[in-house]
This record gives structure tokens, C-alpha cells and sequence, in this order.
């Protein structure tokens, strides 16, 4: 078990590498702070020791040990591997080239990361059909101690849920060629926080739009209005944009730069036009129409790119109007709220949204959901009517 310990007042760190005791002694008073100064950094080296990432000269540079350890990598570097079934590592990298088809390109990047910085470095050298519940469920909550993003404590659940998914596939795969069971079907993913959703009100929309700079009005009035996500409003062009039938027809969507098909099969989708949205659509048409195939473009009449819009638009807007920080996905959550408050049909307002079914829609906005009518898009055509300015400034 590691261990802070102290040493004629000094303290010193205790814990077991490769299956042998290390001691590394510091020139640290044993004083409540220094300890636990100390245990954050015992607490990474577990969890890099779980992992297979461990650099024992990285922490403990000029020790004994790390010299020790240096020279047992390299002995066994140059031995051979005998065992029946391949390691993890090569098995994993077989298995990511014959299935790297099947996916979306974001989705293939996702995969590659986890097997990079997490898989491989834990799993890597052991032979694929070793790989044990026991040791699944140690790499689990290494990951745990692992620092997670924006300073967080640590990976979160659904971070973690998703590395021992891709690991659970890695073995299901191997288990059928080599017959062997798939540890992780036994094992219950972590349970995930609920993620409380931040939509915007009508009032708040309405100062959004009115300060917005002139090039941006549009468009924030469509992403208000219609629900679409940020690759499918970055990504959506003129040819599926059907004004007589006052529909957005969602076939693609805007992916690190390039266009691919939806998140799923019922992204597919045609979002009903408001009026506000038809005639933001018209202005932006007089000013985009001719100068890219995108809706809404820059200059050189590439799409926005959404880390230049989030910080150079959005955010500074937030600021200047005083309004909470949130992402900008929170407008697709603002339509689904408006619309339900306006009393629309909860099937129609799924299909607007590109749900299967209503399930997600009453899990997630179940608060915002006031009473229950038939109508089908005209209650909201109503509420944007009586607060929205149909009219956008007139392109230049």
C-alpha cells in the first residue's frame, strides 16, 4: 500500500513498482501541508503506475532505482514475448486499421487519443487474452486519479465510461479469434451526473440578437430558432434550404473543418422555417448567396470556424450583455425550451431536434414544459410574432 511516511522528521515516499518496495526520501519537514503536497503526487504516480506510464526517473531523477529500473526496460527489450494470443498493443492497433471505415472521422480521432494516452500505456504489453476483470477494474480507477480537463480533480464519468467501452470492444474482438471471454462484459459503467441544461429566455434572446454586430444578426436568429447543432448550422449550405416549403433539410454536418454525414441516421432531418427564421434567411441569402455555397460563411467564404466565433463573438457578447457563461450549445437547448413553453406538440418538437422519440426530450426539459397542445410550430410562431423583430436590417 503506498504511503506517506516519515524518517527522523523527514518525510518520504513508500510504495511498490514492478513488485518491488521503493522508498524515495525528500529533505520535507513532516508538517500537514508537505504531506499533503506529497500524497497528490504519490496519488499520480499510482495511477501512472496502473497505466504502464510511469517514468520512475521523471519523479526521482539521479536515484538508485531509477537507474535499476532503466537497466531491467532495457534487458527486457531485447528478450522475446511467448504466449498465445498477441499483446494488447498490436492486437489494438490490428483492430483500429479494420474498423477505422466504419467511422466518422471525429469518432476515429476519439479512438486513436484513448488508445494513445490511455489503452496502450496500460494494457500494451500484456497478451491480450491475460487481460483480467481484476486488472480492467485497477486501470478504471487509476483514471480516476488522472487530472481532468478545465483543472477538474479528475476524469469524469463519462470519460471514463467511454475508455473502457473502446477497451471492452478491443477484447470482444479478440475473445471471438481467440476464444476467450470479454472481461468487461462484467463490469457496470460508472454512473453519470446529470448535466443540468442553461437555455436562455425570450428576454435574454432578444438582447442577444439586438446587440449582436450587424454580420452575426442572422445567424443568431436561426440558431435560436431552429434547434440545429454547431456543425449543422456551420456546415449547412444553400442547396438544403428549401424556401418554398420553408424547411431546413439537415443532411451534413461541420466536423473539424470538414463536412460529414450527421451524428446519427435520425440527425437526418427537415427543421420547419418561423417566419423570424425565413426572412433571416432571405437577408442572409442577399448577402451570402453568391459568395459561397455555405449559409453563413466569412469573408473568404470558407465556413466559421467555431473556435474564432466562441471566443471573438460569443463569449465577448456574453460579457458585454452580463449574461452567464455557457456554450454555445446551450441555443439548441434555449429552442427546445421555447418551443415547449409555447406549448408545441412534444412529438413535433423531437422531430425538430432530430430525437427518435419524445424519451430525451421529457428527461431533459420536463421542467420547462408548462401544458400540452396539438398545435404543430404556430404557438411558436405566436411567442417569436409578439417579442422577435421579424425584419433584419437589410443586407449592404
Amino acid at each position: 500500500m503506498s504511503s506517506i511516511r516519515s524518517n527522523a522528521g523527514l518525510l518520504f515516499f513508500d510504495f511498490r513498482y514492478q513488485g518491488k518496495r521503493c522508498r524515495e526520501y525528500t529533505r520535507l519537514r513532516d508538517t500537514a501541508p508537505n504531506r499533503k503536497r506529497m500524497q497528490k503526487v504519490l496519488d499520480k504516480i499510482d495511477a501512472e503506475i496502473t497505466l504502464g506510464s510511469f517514468d520512475y526517473s521523471q519523479y526521482f531523477p539521479g536515484s538508485k532505482n531509477a537507474e535499476k529500473f532503466a537497466a531491467e526496460v532495457k534487458a527486457s527489450a531485447l528478450g522475446s514475448t511467448d504466449a498465445s494470443t498477441p499483446l494488447y498493443k498490436d492486437f489494438a492497433e490490428t483492430w483500429f486499421s479494420e474498423s477505422e471505415p466504419q467511422w466518422r472521422r471525429s469518432h476515429k480521432a476519439t479512438v486513436r487519443s484513448t488508445l494513445d494516452r490511455h489503452l496502450i500505456p496500460g494494457f500494451g504489453d500484456t497478451p491480450v487474452g491475460d487481460v483480467s476483470k481484476a486488472d480492467t477494474l485497477q486501470f478504471r480507477s487509476a483514471l480516476a486519479k488522472l487530472p481532468g480537463r478545465s483543472g477538474n480533480t479528475g476524469l469524469s464519468a463519462k470519460t471514463i465510461n467511454r475508455i473502457i467501452q473502446i477497451h471492452g470492444q478491443i477484447l470482444a474482438e479478440a475473445g471471438e479469434r481467440y476464444e476467450f471471454s470479454n472481461p468487461v462484459d462484467r463490469i457496470k459503467r460508472l454512473k453519470q451526473q446529470r448535466v443540468d441544461i442553461h437555455p436562455f429566455t425570450l428576454t435574454e434572446v432578444r438582447s442577444i440578437i439586438d446587440a449582436v454586430r450587424a454580420d452575426y444578426r442572422q445567424y443568431f436568429i436561426v440558431r435560436f430558432f431552429t434547434g440545429l447543432r454547431t456543425g449543422e448550422l456551420h456546415g449547412l449550405q444553400w442547396r438544403y434550404v428549401d424556401f418554398e416549403r420553408r424547411q431546413i433539410l439537415v443532411r451534413r454536418t461541420l466536423v473539424r473543418g470538414e463536412l460529414e454525414y450527421t451524428k446519427t441516421d435520425g440527425s437526418q432531418r427537415e427543421v420547419d422555417i418561423s417566419q423570424p427564421v425565413f426572412e433571416a434567411l432571405r437577408a442572409q441569402q442577399a448577402t451570402t448567396g453568391r459568395l459561397s455555397e455555405y449559409v453563413f460563411c466569412n469573408a473568404a467564404g470558407d465556413p466559421i470556424d467555431l473556435d474564432n466565433f466562441t471566443n471573438r463573438v460569443w463569449y465577448p457578447l456574453l460579457r458585454h450583455l452580463g449574461l452567464e457563461k455557457r456554450r454555445p450549445y446551450q441555443t439548441r437547448h434555449t429552442a427546445a425550451t421555447l418551443w415547449l413553453g409555447a406549448g408545441e406538440n412534444p412529438e413535433w418538437v423531437a422531430r425538430q431536434l432530430g430525437h427518435a422519440n419524445t424519451e430525451m426530450l421529457f428527461k431533459t426539459y420536463s421542467r420547462f414544459v408548462p401544458n400540452l397542445t396539438r398545435r404543430d410550430g404556430s404557438a411558436m410562431e405566436r411567442l417569436l410574432a409578439a417579442h422577435i423583430d421579424s425584419h433584419p436590417t437589410e443586407a449592404a
